[in-house]
């Protein structure tokens, strides 16, 4: 196994390789045990996992069932793994079409149909709105026609919520409602351990 710099690029890189994941994914935790990320969700290929451990950056704290073999060595798969450097958070959230379907819940803004979404500037760019935390929305097709370049007083129409820059607290709380379509059972403990318990 090649060594190679431990940058923030390596412990944050998890969402460049979607197409690796798709066999035995490992979910990566900062040094306080919490997932790096919950939407989307901190994983490794286990190709990355085994690199991370053998090269003493992680420690494995659950592994699969299965066996990967070299020509000398044997490894465990490694199913959740933590770094032993604690990354910090980011303070600001990234202006990405994907973090705004996230902050408005997946629901158009406008009518709440969680249908084919795309976005909409509350104050059309026509009339000077910018693209921006505070005026863009997510919402569906036919909304986002309805509205046009229009205000949302000339089109009869009203907002859910205000659009507004959310924190990466709340995003993160968001990101927890929406856990992907795998979820490994070595995972549970780990994704939800810091939520509120009911009395």
């Amino acid at each position: 196994m090649l060594d190679r710099p431990c940058t923030e690029d390596f412990r944050t890189g998890f969402v460049r390789e979607p197409a690796a994941l798709k066999r035995f994914p490992a979910l990566v935790l900062n040094a306080d045990f919490r997932p790096l990320s919950y939407f989307p969700l901190s994983l490794w290929p286990w190709q990355e996992a085994i690199k991370a451990a053998f090269l003493d950056r992680v420690m494995i704290l659950a592994e699969y069932d299965e066996v990967v073999r070299s020509q000398r060595l044997a490894f465990r798969i490694p199913s959740v793994v933590v770094l032993k450097d604690y990354v910090k958070p980011r303070k600001r959230v990234a202006f990405t079409r994907f973090n705004l379907f996230l902050r408005d819940r997946f629901r158009c803004q406008y009518c709440g149909s969680r249908g084919d979404l795309t976005f909409d500037h509350v104050v059309p760019r026509s009339r000077g709105g910018r693209t921006s935390w505070d005026n863009v929305v997510a919402a569906c097709a036919p909304c986002n026609l309805r509205k046009a370049n229009k205000t949302l007083e000339q089109a009869g129409m009203s907002l859910r919520r205000p659009p507004r820059r959310p924190d990466p607290e709340e995003m993160q709380r968001a990101g927890r409602s929406f856990p992907p379509n795998y979820l490994h059972e070595s995972w549970t403990d780990f994704l939800y351990w810091d939520a509120e318990l009911e009395a």
